[in-house]
């Protein structure tokens, strides 16, 4: 259970104009407000330890989770490119959350401990640092250890891509766990759409696949994206990317990947993640028509779950997504105000997406606090 939310953004060149501007429209504070999420563009990074400081100050809140982004996006409105702050403060029940930082995949005991009255930790909302060799064991190990299903994203920015958990966090990964007083709907999109049918890694070391289904990994590949592509495989780049079906799940749900280099002479294909004989695989296509309508999709059934019991939310998309992709300003974030008019949500648009315990790529996911 949550109390209610209240939003401050704004973009702009003085970072100390924009934060007044974000704090008037925070005050008066929530009663009993006691959490923040705090998200900055990656051209305000340096500022960003001045930011917070100033924020524990003039609201009386200690505990501060968010990250750094080449955009970030608040409710209605997404800054690209330029100076901006958002955040988003509310009123938990105490002892409902518990920060922590982490630059290895060892969560200490204190970490997953009982809340005193008992609780189990069940969400988290966490940060990674794309930097970090060990940020995907790191995101599974927090997730394992403490049983909860996490959501977030990785830091993007040209300089410092900076989190926050209480404090400014320079690498590893960091965030929030909840315990079950805290209820929260998420929901994930895809970006691309798969082409061809799931198939089968038949060999393959590292990065590289020389065989899928018993044949040369190329030819595969030239079957699955058709003749017109297969006749001049520059244009792939950027286009066609290789899909990592999820164990256990439904066909949906499969991590993106990057192709990195195709050897035509000796049929091989290398991707942006280690693969093994036996690893299922797919290929998928970037493909705006079909990434909003999922959008739309997706939006739907987490406000349908929760039933207009929203008081804020959180939404983290793929770098690779925004304008860029989808060919016109805050189309993602018009489509979550359309649903949610009046919702206070915060967010950024990072290197990676966290949903459950995996880091995905060219998502986007949504998650509502009830």
């Amino acid at each position: 259970m949550t109390g209610a939310f209240r939003l401050g953004h704004a973009g702009g060149e003085d970072w100390q104009v924009l934060y007044g501007d974000c704090l008037a429209q925070i005050t008066p504070l929530p009663a009993d407000a006691n959490f923040g999420l705090l998200y900055v563009t990656d051209l305000l990074a340096g500022e960003l330890p001045g930011i917070l400081d100033r924020l524990k100050r003039d609201t009386g809140i200690a505990v501060w989770v968010g990250a750094v982004g080449i955009g970030i996006c608040a409710t209605g409105v997404e800054y690209m490119d330029e100076p901006a702050l958002a955040f988003l403060v509310g009123a938990l029940p105490a002892g409902s959350f518990r920060l922590f930082a982490l630059d290895q995949p060892d969560p200490p005991s204190a970490l997953t401990r009982p809340a005193p009255g008992g609780e189990r930790l069940s969400t988290g909302l966490v940060h990674g640092d794309p930097r970090f060799g060990a940020v995907a064991e790191t995101v599974a190990a927090v997730a394992g250890a403490a049983q909860a299903y996490l959501i977030g994203g990785l830091s993007s920015a040209r300089t410092a891509p900076w989190q926050v958990a209480g404090k400014v966090v320079e690498s590893g990964v960091s965030g929030v766990l909840f315990d079950d007083r805290i209820e929260l709907v998420t929901g994930m999109t895809q970006g691309c759409s798969p082409i061809g049918p799931v198939r089968r890694i038949t060999a393959g070391v590292d990065n590289i696949i020389s065989e899928i289904d018993g044949q040369p990994a190329l030819e595969i590949f030239k079957r699955d994206i058709g003749e017109l592509l297969s006749r001049d495989l520059q244009k792939v780049g950027g286009l066609i990317f290789a899909g990592l079906p999820v164990p256990g799940t439904d066909r949906a749900d499969y991590l993106v990947r990057n192709l990195l280099a195709i050897d035509q002479g000796e049929g091989w294909i290398a991707i942006a993640g280690p693969v093994a004989p036996g690893d299922a695989i797919l290929f998928c296509r970037r493909d705006r028509a079909a990434a909003t309508a999922d959008l739309d999709r997706m939006v739907d059934d987490v406000v349908r779950r929760a039933g207009g019991r929203a008081k804020g939310g959180v939404y983290f998309s793929c770098v690779g997504r925004g304008p860029g992709f989808f060919g016109g300003e805050g189309v993602e974030m018009a489509a979550i105000q359309e649903r949610l008019p009046d919702l206070p949500l915060v967010g950024f648009f990072g290197n990676g997406e966290i949903v459950c315990d995996r880091i995905y790529g060219y998502t986007g996911v949504l998650a509502l606090f009830l």
